[in-house]
């Protein structure tokens, strides 16, 4: 818990009795808490169009098709053939589970009757399937339930991507797990309950009959946040079975050197980790021991601040390289994954409920739009696997109904639940984390907020209150790290009030707040470099906390909207052009961010002639990230002459 530094005098402004207070974190008597999903409604703006590119997303996808799994493993005859790619291949299923969730998102966040529509008649096929299997058990992995029977037998060999021969088939069914546990918590459908807690306990029964070595046999394959959804459910049930369920699905081998405080994540696949994380910070939350919370914090701290490059991602070719050597993610085209970055923000949001510090909004900004918003194409609705940090690479977008790849998945996800941390509260006091178009309903305590704003296309944001009932209460701002010290400013009514609180934690406006009030939020944008974490040659741009690139060329875009490859559609699979002979930064001065011109008429532009070179280049347009698609691109640039670059 963290203790609340307040200023040792209360400032007052002329005739507004508000009262401002500095502090290194947010408020932590008790833990923020986040609204619901149908308190908050985008507004206009580039998130709104992005939620709006998936909705159409999803409602293109057949349920039928995406249900045929479960029926035929029941014994079932379904209505329409199963989809390809990843799901008639061994992963049958996975994406029914993802879709359960992205169906709850979406239609929390949209109020359309035609998700809900969807969403019951997904669970009204799910509870036949299960139903006809007769013991609780429910999935799509080809002959799971003879799986499960070999082993309770002692039957069981494990590896990363195996699990009895069958591909990840525990990865698969967390899948169905988090996607009934979303259609309940989220969406409000008892029957995705009942549903959850017959298959929790049926894999409950299992684990009774093993011992705690066989479990962990078991959990060397690829399990996602089993952990955190069994925790999950001994909440929903009240249940402490459930919990030292999870504990016993905890893998040990990963568990025990994050509780010491040792990183021995080089080497290992990034998103095998990341879930595990996710769970022990949620066993921690419901009571499992401090041991897991210091795990989780551990784990982030490290990914974050060692691991993680400038667009918040992580990973090369899907595992963690070495913390002192970033080489190949330059040199190879497969960086980030973008399962990493959903799984982060989960663990995230987890532990800025808990602690409310500022540096896990900040992370979670600079995630959100660098990578999370970047990876959805806007037109068609495609999601991106890897995002390359290769010199003049690319990113291949998934074909809707054919490519059933994991971040496809995740990605439907994504953006259906962007309100989920744009405001938080504590008790009757609001909290401004992101400064995104919206608009947060908090019935309970008769407040409508309005947020319009363009940022970061502007650096401006205006809070409005729309309705309200009569009482004293906080509106906390969130001073990002990325805003200089003494450069934040805020009117209440037009009026300036002073602001003595530092970046990275909030300013806390307490006053008697009436219909009509309204906050006007100045956030200047400066621009800044970062260097690979190995603090290599290679740096990127950013304004504020957004990431800058720029568009190099378009030519050999094989498969930018990727073919039905099972393993290998989601690669870029152009010709890789020389890192020789991509622009350079031809300069070894510090301050290469005082290069850059911004390009009249066009928000957030910026070219730097006299930086960039060869000639060719001179005239790069450097833009943010997420609105760049369909080409090659350079994030990370060379600093200086290329005699200790690579050049493959």
């Amino acid at each position: 818990m963290i203790t609340l530094k307040i200023l040792r005098r209360f400032l007052t402004l002329l005739s507004i009795s508000t009262c401002f207070f500095a502090s290194d974190y947010a408020q932590a008597q008790s833990s923020l808490h986040s609204f619901s999903l149908q308190q908050v409604t985008l507004l206009p703006g580039v998130f709104k169009n992005a939620q709006l590119t998936d909705k159409a997303y999803i409602l293109a996808l057949d349920p039928d098709r995406l249900l045929a799994p479960y029926l035929t493993e029941a014994g079932l005859k379904p209505k329409k053939k199963s989809y390809e790619n990843w799901e008639n291949t061994g992963l049958d299923g996975h994406i029914g589970g993802h879709y359960l969730s992205a169906l709850s998102f979406m239609y929390a966040s949209t109020h359309d009757a035609e998700l809900n529509r969807r969403l019951d008649y997904m669970l009204a096929q799910l509870k036949r399937a299960q139903d006809k299997t007769g013991s609780g058990y429910l999935g799509g992995t080809p002959g799971g339930t003879a799986m499960w029977k070999d082993i309770v037998a002692g039957k069981i060999e494990a590896d990363t991507f195996a699990l009895n021969k069958k591909w990840v088939p525990l990865y698969n069914i967390h899948k169905l797990f988090a996607g009934l546990r979303d259609a309940y918590l989220i969406a409000g459908k008892s029957q995705a309950k009942n549903i959850l807690v017959q298959l929790t306990d049926y894999i409950y029964g299992v684990s009774l009959k093993l011992t705690d070595e066989q479990i962990q046999t078991m959990l060397i394959s690829e399990q996602g946040s089993l952990n955190e959804v069994f925790a999950d459910v001994s909440v929903i049930t009240g249940q402490d079975k459930y919990l030292q369920l999870a504990k016993r699905f905890s893998h040990k081998e990963i568990l025990n050197p994050l509780i010491q405080g040792h990183d021995e994540l080089n080497g290992l696949h990034a998103n095998m980790q990341i879930p595990k994380a996710v769970g022990f910070q949620r066993i921690s939350e419901v009571g499992g021991g401090a041991d897991y919370g210091k795990a989780a914090q551990f784990f982030w701290e490290t990914v974050v601040n060692n691991r993680s490059v400038v667009i918040g991602g992580n990973s090369v070719n899907e595992h963690f390289n070495p913390t002192g050597n970033f080489t190949k993610m330059i040199t190879d085209i497969a960086g980030p994954e973008t399962c990493n970055s959903y799984n982060m923000l989960k663990l995230t949001r987890h532990l800025f409920e808990k602690a409310g510090e500022v540096k896990y909004m900040d992370y979670y900004e600079r995630t959100l739009y660098n990578h999370i918003l970047s990876s959805q194409h806007p037109v068609h609705g495609g999601f991106v696997y890897y995002t390359s940090m290769r010199p003049r690479h690319y990113r291949v977008y998934s074909q809707p109904q054919v490519d059933m790849w994991c971040c496809v998945g995740s990605g439907m996800e994504n953006h259906g639940k962007y309100g989920e941390l744009i405001y938080s509260y504590q008790q009757k006091n609001i909290y401004v984390n992101l400064f995104i178009a919206s608009r947060l309903n908090w019935a309970a305590q008769g407040l409508v907020l309005s947020q319009q704003t363009k940022f970061p296309d502007e650096e401006t944001t205006r809070l409005s209150i729309d309705a309200v009932k009569p009482g004293r209460f906080d509106i906390n701002i969130r001073y990002p790290r990325w805003v200089k010290a003494g450069k934040l400013q805020i009117k209440i009514n037009g009026a300036k009030v002073p602001v003595n609180a530092q970046p990275g934690s909030y300013v806390k406006l307490n006053r008697l707040w009436k219909k009509g009030d309204e906050i006007t939020v100045r956030l200047p944008m400066e621009l800044s470099t970062e260097a690979l974490p190995d603090s290599s040659h290679y740096v990127a741009f950013l304004n504020g906390p957004i990431v800058l690139a720029a568009k190099t060329d378009t030519t050999d875009l094989d498969n930018l909207i990727a073919d039905g490859d099972q393993f290998g559609g989601y690669r870029a699979r152009g010709k890789m052009y020389p890192l020789n002979e991509a622009p350079i930064l031809a300069s070894n001065q510090a301050n290469l961010q005082n290069y850059l011109k911004p390009v009249a008429g066009k928000p957030q532009t910026f070219v730097a002639p006299e930086l960039i070179s060869p000639d060719k280049f001179k005239n790069l347009e450097l833009i943010p990230f997420y609105k760049l698609h369909d080409a090659r691109y350079m994030i990370y640039w060379h600093q200086g002459n290329l005699d200790n670059a690579e050049t493959k």
